[in-house]
């Protein structure tokens, strides 16, 4: 067996592949082949070990997490882009409301979110 990690438009897939034995009746092993989508490991690296910061940064409107710009302990100033959500085909970025330190991710790239749902955390 062959363990591989597959990432197909942001959500990332672990496969297992299995070799079947050479009986002659190669097209019936085919099936064994079939990926299967694993939890993600990717969250838990994103979210904090610690507890969350004071200042919420909210989804201003609900989609998909597309990328995550800063790290938990990175500063930031007002206006920076802490992550980005994509939203009706629109990319729109989630941005620090006041000067401070990234504190907690609570979400992963490909997560769905509602508006108002508290995205990271700053101290």
């Amino acid at each position: 067996m062959k363990n591989y990690t597959i990432t197909v438009n942001g959500n990332v897939y672990d496969v297992t592949v299995e070799e079947g034995a050479s009986t002659g009746a190669a097209p019936a092993a085919a099936p064994k082949a079939a990926p299967k989508a694993a939890p993600k490991a990717a969250p838990a690296a994103a979210k904090s070990s610690g507890g969350a910061g004071s200042v919420k940064i909210e989804a201003g409107a609900a989609g998909k997490v597309f990328k995550i710009e800063k790290n938990v302990g990175d500063s930031v100033k007002k206006g920076d882009a802490v992550l980005i959500i994509e939203a009706m085909k629109m990319e729109i970025p989630q941005v620090a409301p006041q000067d401070g330190t990234v504190a907690s991710i609570d979400v992963a790239v490909g997560d769905a979110c509602e508006a108002g749902q508290v995205l990271a955390t700053l101290n």
